[in-house]
């Protein structure tokens, strides 16, 4: 890319481009005006994010392309080493089921958007997708926000989703990577994750809600259980009381690294441990340390 990704505040930003990446519903909602272009003068977003296209999703744009034509307008931007050529800020899918349809044009709203806003609009529109997973959705969620500087309240107020939706989806991203398979695959729902959030034992619990059929209800049920167990502090033969471990998962969850609390016996002092997975997280620790 040209230019250099920086975070910045809400601006012209988020909700200007949802206006365009938005789907419009309702009769009398507004037209905007368009043109149309051949689909040979348009070409993918070489920085999509979204590389895989379900083939029965497609099978059906496709067809409600041939009867009905696009009715959505493409969102391009002018390719600046070859004239008379557009890249496809949004709207890919349609243009591939127009190429599959036989259709020669297709509707187009053509916008000179930078390269950082052409990101964030296939990072926006990727969220908007009906298949996406709890935890796929997500990680769009921390794109926004990490890459461009979003809260978690421009996000829900442009988007139309409550803050607390944004917030417990986020919270998912703190699970262990096997869990969070199981929720991207299908084998979990995001409510059997969300009790499965700080918890030491979230692997081995995923499996059992998986292997059981368990309902989120017995999935809750379980996981209290396990809860509210005392457990071992790690290294030691001391018990943990369960408003400790109460902590540690609150923490956990908070910052998406497990958190270890160890008491000093008989003091009131202790030790407060962050465990990072690779070197990315131990710089992703560092920075909100610093407040950077």
């Amino acid at each position: 890319m040209s230019e250099r990704i920086r975070p910045r505040g809400l601006g012209r930003g988020l909700s200007a481009l949802m206006a365009d990446v938005t789907p419009e519903t309702g009769a009398a909602a507004p037209r905007r005006p368009d043109q149309r272009l051949p689909v040979e003068v348009l070409h993918p977003n070489p920085n999509q994010p979204r590389r895989s296209f379900a083939p029965e999703a497609m099978e059906e744009l496709t067809a409600s392309v041939r009867e009905k034509g696009v009715i959505q307008p493409l969102i391009v931007r002018p390719i600046a080493d070859n004239p008379g050529h557009f890249e496809i800020v949004a709207g890919e899918r349609r243009w591939r089921a127009a190429q599959a349809a036989q259709l020669h044009e297709v509707p187009v709203l053509l916008r000179d958007y930078s390269d950082t806003e052409v990101l964030e609009i296939a990072i926006i529109e990727n969220i908007q997708r009906a298949d996406l997973s709890a935890i796929d959705e997500a990680a769009g969620y921390r794109q926004l926000m990490d890459r461009f500087g979003h809260t978690q309240e421009q996000l829900a107020t442009a988007l139309g989703k409550s803050r607390s939706h944004i917030a417990n989806l986020l919270r998912l991203l703190s699970l262990p990577e096997d869990v969070q398979a199981m929720v991207g695959d299908g084998r979990l729902t995001a409510g059997h994750a969300r009790t499965l959030v700080g918890n030491p034992e979230a692997s081995t619990l995923a499996r059992r809600m998986a292997e059981e059929s368990l309902s989120v209800r017995a999935a809750e049920r379980l996981t209290r259980k396990q809860g509210t167990a005392p457990r071992r502090a790690e290294g030691a033969g001391r018990i943990k009381d369960a408003d400790t471990v109460m902590i540690e998962r609150e923490l956990s969850a908070a910052i998406g690294m497990r958190v270890s609390i160890e008491h000093d016996t008989g003091g009131e002092g202790g030790r407060l441990i962050v465990h990072y997975r690779d070197l990315a997280q131990f710089d992703d620790l560092l920075r909100a340390l610093s407040g950077g």
